[in-house]
């Protein structure tokens, strides 16, 4: 959520033409997903939804980082606020990854436990 506010207010400074603002649309929309999908999954009624809901958290996270290194390539912007986000956006994107393998991975074992162990009788 917090880089979500802090990507908020460094497109408030840069986007004041017609397209740093279309960009700067697609900045927020992707950094605002991607914390709005990750306070969801904090709802998940079930493993599965979990772990698909942190996958589209990764996926918006990583847009985030394309939108960032576009609008460094495209010269709309620069300096230090651009670079933190920016640095702050990969970071973010390796832990979700991670958290999804990780997810992912357990989820399997614990579906894979319970297909093979036989049930026990009461």
């Amino acid at each position: 959520m917090e880089f979500a506010v802090r990507v908020f207010a460094f497109c408030r400074e840069f986007a004041t033409t017609w397209d740093t603002r279309c960009v700067g649309q697609q900045l927020i929309e992707s950094a605002t997903s991607a914390a709005m999908n990750y306070r969801a999954c904090g709802r998940s009624r079930s493993t599965r939804e979990f772990i698909s809901k942190l996958g589209v958290v990764v996926e918006e996270a990583d847009e985030t980082v394309g939108w960032l290194e576009f609008i460094a390539r495209s010269n709309l912007a620069r300096g230090e606020a651009l670079d933190s986000l920016l640095k702050e956006a990969r970071e973010l994107v390796a832990i979700f990854a991670a958290s999804h393998r990780t997810a992912k991975a357990h989820h399997a074992n614990t579906s894979r436990d319970r297909i093979t162990r036989p049930q026990m009788a009461r």
